[in-house]
């Protein structure tokens, strides 16, 4: 499969995609800019129907049995009770909660009297329950199959289940995108989304909603992989960072706007229809190619020569390139690939099995995965704080979107400045002592540093985790950036099915929960020293280039080594610069193509090949005379 990938490598020495592609394309023009934009909206779309699940798995305030006539007395007149009578007179009173979820009373048949005390004993529900609003909705998932009591357990399960479909989403379908192409991956997951979002709103039953739900949840992982690894590698340096935080920032816009639908929509079908939507709309990059372009990256990595000579070309001329001594734009270019790769040059195709014979990829997306999965599963144990100190739903909700949003301006104001390794490093440091904080002295802290610890967790933790996602698609190489990045996410969505398992025992492993992600996040601290720097660096396309990848010295020894290289340089294996013969051989063509020259071209002089033996005669006398 990656045969000939010596012979490859030396060639991709002279074609630095960052050094001298990029530039010549436009670098980070106007086209590249436009496809960044429509790469951006994928994102909302994934993230609305993300977090839509919070509401259709939302348990109401207040809910208790139906009351059943046949569980009382034959003698009895409901007329001679208020509503509330009638209810204290079915239900049994709890302490503390209120009226009783899950048990009515029964009487026995012959009693007339009911003022006094009376035999009676506790049954489980018989006629179904009655709710009270949902936040924001009339009805979800859990009042319309009543998932409560006994089938309490059905509701962690379908978010269980729905963090498994992303997590084959993000396996399977990262592998695809490096197989078929970033275009060809989003176009067929959002098909497939779009299709099982609209079935989603059909389900008849409890099981059916979870299987469909499970296997959207797939697609939409195909559909944040291939968007998000796309944009990165259609951007230059400087700019990948602000690019990946502007897709953050859409997602925490779609958060914003969920509970405004949720109140418009007031029942869970027409929210479901509301969130696929999008992803309906975004069906129309199948019609329109250049806003969703497949990577010239990609293409050029894994040897699609003659695709990316075209998307190249439409990249150069788009972007409005035309150098003056050029007849065509992006003729050098051309010439470059043709001498650099040939045309003979098969395709080649890569997963992620090939890092079984890796090691510093291998380690990388080890070590991003651990932070990720750090980042997304201790989340719990701050907002279960926030359930502490606060029962309102509104609260817990904005609050943490907020953090999310805070989490993406830190990164764009500090990870440029300071690098990806340190900031990783410091948010992982300030959540693990968050967590420990909370952890050793939550009874002896007053409620309202209680909730200042809470939020700062908070707000690090999914700085980890957003910033943990960056640096993993950057120092991952091209030819299996989609495979490796689907795995890192993988680990961060087991990290949220994580919570779920706490309430399918009924928060009973908490604590330990507690201790084992605080403790996970102080090791994560010594695992992070081990990662690269890639603040300003070019991304790594071939395997052979992401093994170059080398962790800079804690402490610099020399001041002028404050950039030290990712990926390993060497010397030029000859003097000979494509760029120069490349614009002789385009200035040669131009003065060919010419009919009338102004100016005449007048060859020297050449002496004759042989001379007469007179002539040669007076040269020898001359040197016999200096001689002497």
């Amino acid at each position: 499969m990656a045969s000939g990938a010596s012979a490859s490598a030396s060639c991709r020495l002279h074609m630095d995609y960052e050094a001298k592609i990029l530039p010549q394309t436009g670098g980070y023009g106007r086209y590249n800019r436009v496809a960044v934009v429509f790469s951006w909206f994928p994102t909302f779309a994934v993230a609305l129907n993300l977090f839509s699940d919070v509401y259709f798995t939302l348990i109401p305030n207040s809910y208790h049995c139906k009351p059943d006539p046949e569980l009382l007395p034959s003698s009895f007149l409901l007329s001679n009770y208020s509503e509330q009578g009638y209810l204290n007179l079915t239900i049994p009173w709890v302490n503390g909660s209120g009226l009783s979820h899950c048990e009515l009373y029964k009487y026995p048949a012959n009693i007339s009297d009911l003022s006094g005390k009376v035999p009676r004993k506790t049954v489980p529900c018989t006629k179904g329950w009655e709710y009270s609003a949902v936040v924001g909705l009339q009805s979800n998932f859990v009042t319309e199959w009543n998932l409560v009591c006994d089938d309490y357990w059905k509701i962690p399960l379908q978010h269980i289940c729905f963090m498994m479909g992303w997590i084959v989403g993000y396996v399977f379908l990262g592998s695809l995108c490096d197989w078929l192409g970033r275009r060809r991956g989003f176009l067929f997951s959002i098909t497939l989304s779009s299709l099982f979002g609209v079935a989603v709103c059909l389900s008849s039953s409890a099981v059916v909603f979870l299987l469909l739900r499970l296997c959207q949840g797939a697609m939409l992982a195909g559909v944040f992989v291939s968007s998000y690894v796309l944009r990165l590698e259609l951007s230059d340096p400087p700019h990948r960072l602000m690019v990946a935080m502007i897709g953050g920032f859409f997602a925490v816009s779609a958060e914003l706007l969920l509970p405004g639908f949720a109140i418009l929509c007031r029942d869970w079908p027409i929210l479901q229809a509301v969130a696929t939507l999008p992803l309906l709309l975004l069906l129309s990059y199948w019609c329109y190619a250049s806003v969703f372009p497949e990577s010239p990256r990609w293409l050029l990595a894994t040897d699609h020569i003659p695709q990316a000579k075209t998307s190249l070309q439409e990249f150069t001329t788009r972007n409005g390139v035309c150098h003056q001594e050029e007849m065509y734009p992006g003729e050098t270019l051309l010439s470059e690939i043709d001498s650099a790769y040939g045309e003979d040059r098969q395709p080649r195709y890569y997963s992620v099995l090939e890092l079984r014979r890796t090691r510093v990829i291998w380690k990388n997306c080890l070590i991003l995965s651990f932070t990720l999965f750090i980042g997304t599963g201790i989340q719990y144990c701050f907002t279960r704080n926030l359930h502490i100190y606060s029962n309102n739903f509104y609260f817990t909700y904005f609050l943490r979107v907020i953090t999310g949003a805070l989490a993406c301006i830190f990164i764009c104001m500090s990870v440029n400045h300071f690098g990806r390794r340190g900031m990783l490093l410091l948010s992982a440091i300030i959540t693990g002592l968050s967590s420990l904080l909370l952890l050793a002295l939550t009874q002896y802290l007053r409620g309202g540093l209680v909730l200042v610890l809470s939020v700062v967790g908070l707000l690090f933790s999914q700085a980890l985790a957003m910033l943990s996602a960056f640096f993993a698609c950057e120092v991952m190489p091209t030819v299996v950036r989609g495979g490796c990045f689907g795995l890192v996410l993988a680990a961060g969505c087991v990290g949220m099915a994580a919570s779920s398992l706490m309430e399918l025992q009924n928060n009973g492993g908490y604590f330990l929960h507690h201790v084992i992600f605080s403790s996970f996040a102080v090791l994560s601290v010594l695992c992070i020293m081990l990662l690269p720097e890639s603040k300003r660096k070019s991304l790594p396309d071939s395997l052979k280039e992401g093994e170059s990848q080398r962790r800079p010295p804690l402490f610099l020894s020399q001041p002028n080594r404050d950039n030290l290289p990712l990926l390993c340089t060497r010397p030029p294996v000859s003097e000979y610069n494509p760029d120069n013969y490349s614009r002789l051989v385009s200035a040669t063509r131009k003065m060919l193509t010419k009919d009338n020259l102004p100016y005449r071209i007048a060859g020297p002089d050449v002496p004759p090949l042989l001379s007469d033996i007179k002539t040669q005669e007076q040269d020898n006398e001359t040197q016999m005379n200096v001689v002497s």
